[in-house]
């Protein structure tokens, strides 16, 4: 249950972070890139059973 919210929770931080807007399409992916791989980091803790 958990990891389930914790899986949506950084979805929405990574929907959340794309630059879309025009004074942040200059900062790049890097926010978005962060939160991507905490997402992949977490969907394999999940798979493997820590969490």
């Amino acid at each position: 249950m958990l990891g389930t919210i914790l899986i949506i929770l950084l979805i929405l931080l990574l929907i959340g972070s794309l630059p879309v807007f025009p004074y942040s399409r200059g900062w790049g992916y890097s926010g978005s890139g962060i939160i991507g791989l905490l997402l992949i980091i977490a969907i394999i803790a999940l798979l493997a059973g820590w969490i």
